[in-house]
């Protein structure tokens, strides 16, 4: 629940912005950029007397390829709202991720070879700010997590990941 922390924390009061299609999973992981583009549109749908006129502060877990988020940034506008800032609740993602978030390739990924002043263009945010890698490890070192991987986020992997192999080869590997 992102979203409540960020609220007590700013003072800015939280409100719904959308509706949220329960039959619909996430959209990020599916084939083509034509169904994530579609199933997005579906998913979600604005709630314009929470939206129209207002500043919006839009808060989601990460951005991989930018679909979902543009995609939202364009509904809230549409319905009305003055600004959306976007907060991400991870840093960016700059790698493939081999041990559990679906990135096989890191040219899809939005944040590739491009600076956070131009992924907010892209996405049509008014301002866009994520999570620090410092952060993130200030925020875990007092977990239980052992050897926690910020491969997708640093670029340096807790073992040898050969660049040229696909990433589903780890899923098969028996321990």
């Amino acid at each position: 629940m992102l979203h409540f922390g960020y609220s007590k924390e700013s003072g800015i009061p939280y409100d719904m912005a959308f509706t949220k299609s329960k039959y619909i999973g996430r959209t990020f992981i599916q084939n083509t950029q034509d169904t994530r583009n579609e199933l997005v549109g579906l998913k979600l749908n604005p709630i314009k007397p929470s939206v129209k006129d207002k500043k919006i502060v839009l808060i989601d877990d990460s951005i991989v390829r930018g679909t979902t988020i543009t995609k939202l940034i364009k509904i809230l506008k549409r319905a009305g709202a003055k600004e959306v800032h976007l907060r991400i609740a991870a840093p960016a993602f700059i790698d493939v991720c081999y041990f559990g978030t679906d990135i096989d390739n890191k040219e899809d990924l939005i944040t590739n070879n491009r600076t956070v002043e131009e992924v907010r263009k892209i996405v049509g945010a008014d301002s866009l700010e994520y999570l620090s890698l410092k952060s993130l490890g200030e925020i875990t070192k007092d977990c239980h997590v052992k050897g926690l991987c910020t491969g997708c986020f640093s670029g340096e992997y807790p073992i040898d990941v050969p660049k040229d192999i696909n990433k589903n080869s780890f899923e098969e590997i028996k321990f």
